[in-house]
């Protein structure tokens, strides 16, 4: 019993006072842990001065206090609530706020709980909007989470921005490891936003991404981008093999609407090509007229994320990230996305 105690007494010892990840280097005892706790202090008293700024968005911070360290920030609304989220400060020049974060909880469950960015309701006619969440103010989760759920602050509809970035990032990354664990990172720069109301909030008003809303034609802005990791190759590789020549990379697509009139909301990293028959590349396979129109209403669920809260091709297509997993979960075959970008979350930033 007493050597039993002495453990304990052991590991509660290493716990109190440090983790094994800042266990002191072999010969570097002295001073090591008052060093570690010093800077730690330090860090948390940085940090702990940010809830004095009064600032809109992260630009704001960056241009009025000349913060350059990406990390947690305080940010207020026009309305005076207070709320904390994500600054990207270097990226092209810095200034990006977190406003929202797009997480696929479950693959195999459609339009099931979680699915907070289509419909946790079903995959049902009756509900076309889905949740609504592109185009309403609800907020939920916590921005450390973003990469583990679904996230959206008050910036999503308070900041006046032009122009947003784009974080393709592995699931359950901690926040510190963001950058570094992303698989695809960019960028816009023609400040499209200002034609759209400032925001997502605004530009999905003017295209809302609801079933039965329009036609293919009435798809939303293309916009061109800029890539600060990764390339149009590499985003175009991250697609099934039957999509890649479905659209063209290097571009972000708003509100797609696919043959049979489902609503998508964003398209990360490309452009649809079209959503007729007679412009699907199907060259070299025998497939008959219903095929073809199949094989058209399935094309943009397998690079679209978001959407309404009805997909009458199939509820396969129906959830967060929509087809996906049209020929298996990360099989990367077929019509079926790889498994580095299904497993994803999709960060997005304004400024």
């Amino acid at each position: 019993m007493l050597s039993h105690k002495l453990v304990f007494w052991g590991i509660f010892l290493i716990f109190r006072h440090a983790s094994p990840s800042v266990l002191p280097p072999e010969g570097q005892t002295e001073n090591y842990f008052e060093i570690i706790t010093q800077a730690d202090s330090e860090h948390l008293s940085r940090v702990g001065d940010r809830f004095k700024y009064t600032a809109r968005s992260c630009k704001e911070i960056l241009n009025k206090y000349g913060e350059r360290e990406d990390g947690i920030y305080y940010l207020t609304t026009n309305n005076g609530m207070k709320y904390q989220t994500f600054c990207d400060m270097n990226t092209a020049g810095g200034g990006w706020t977190l406003v929202a974060s797009v997480h696929e909880n479950n693959m195999i469950g459609k339009c099931s709980v979680g699915d907070r960015w289509s419909s946790q309701q079903g995959n049902d006619a009756y509900v076309p909007d889905g949740d609504g969440n592109w185009s309403n103010r609800n907020t939920f989760g916590l921005v450390e989470s973003a990469t583990s759920d679904d996230y959206k602050n008050p910036g999503y509809y308070d900041i006046v921005a032009q122009d947003m970035t784009v974080w393709h990032v592995a699931n359950n990354s901690p926040m510190e490891h963001w950058k570094l664990a992303s698989i695809l990172r960019y960028h816009t720069e023609n400040n499209f936003l200002q034609l759209h109301g400032g925001n997502l909030f605004n530009l999905f008003k003017q295209f809302p991404v609801r079933y039965n809303i329009g036609s293919c034609t009435n798809r939303g802005p293309a916009v061109p981008i800029v890539y600060d990791h990764g390339d149009r190759e590499s985003t175009r590789l991250l697609y099934g093999p039957n999509s890649r020549n479905e659209f063209d990379p290097g571009f972000i697509t708003f509100r797609a609407i696919n043959y049979e009139r489902a609503a998508m909301a964003i398209c990360s990293g490309v452009k649809p090509r079209g959503c007729h028959c007679e412009h699907v590349s199907l060259d070299g396979l025998n497939m008959s007229v219903h095929q073809m129109i199949n094989a058209v209403t399935i094309l943009f669920a397998q690079y679209c994320i978001g959407g309404g809260g009805y997909f009458p091709e199939s509820t396969k297509q129906c959830g967060d990230f929509t087809g996906f997993d049209w020929d298996g979960v990360g099989t990367h075959q077929g019509w079926s996305s790889s498994k580095e970008i299904t497993e994803s979350a999709v960060l997005l930033f304004y400024r």
